[in-house]
């Protein structure tokens, strides 16, 4: 309940200084830094740094890979059932969440999937920020960190450690990093085959 009450407060304050003409992006940036550093200080404080360290394996190391994998296979399925050609569908999920980058670089090749690829990425985060908490509690906190893809660095951090518990905190991060560092080669490398063939 105390959740709830906090999400609708916020909301209604990101409201009113929107109306005031507070500019939504400098504070969206400087809310995720603080978020982050806010649960660098709760790690920091508790000593939880030795037990997330002990949390961190070669099977944790590959959750971004699978969920690579996982994205493009998925990206067939989606394109197959939605007939979309496959060789739009691979790069629109290989964004795998970062929907600022990936729209625009597809619209570099095509307006129509620049808009498909910011709106999938963008779905993914907030599919991720509603379904973790299920997903966690149905298929386990660690696995179900792949829905998040690259956001779970930044803007789906706090979620995953609220839902999932601090002792992933370290996982998401890292899973994100590293999908964050794929994301830039990938998609801009499928996007020109996409546009070549």
């Amino acid at each position: 309940m105390r959740f709830t009450v906090a999400v609708i407060a916020s909301l209604i304050a990101g409201y009113t200084l929107g109306k005031i003409g507070v500019k939504a992006g400098e504070l969206y940036e400087l809310a995720l830094y603080l978020l982050i550093f806010i649960i660098g200080l709760d790690i920091g404080l508790h000593g939880r740094w030795a037990e997330m360290k002990k949390s961190l394996s070669v099977k944790s190391l590959l959750l971004p890979l699978a969920t690579l994998i996982g994205s493009l296979i998925g990206g067939v399925i989606g394109g197959i059932i939605l007939n979309i050609p496959l060789k739009w569908a691979i790069p629109v999920v290989a964004g795998v969440g970062w929907y600022s980058l990936t729209g625009p670089i597809l619209a570099q090749y095509s307006a129509f999937y620049g808009i498909i690829g910011f709106l999938a990425n963008f779905l993914r985060e907030v599919f991720t920020v509603i379904l973790y908490p299920f997903f966690a509690n149905t298929f386990g906190k660690e696995p179900s960190i792949s829905i998040g893809g690259a956001t779970t660095m930044d803007s789906t951090l706090p979620i995953i450690v609220k839902f999932g518990g601090k002792e992933i905190t370290m996982i998401a991060f890292i899973h994100g990093f590293i999908l964050s560092l794929l994301v830039p080669v990938i998609v801009p490398f499928l996007a020109s085959i996409a546009a070549g063939g």
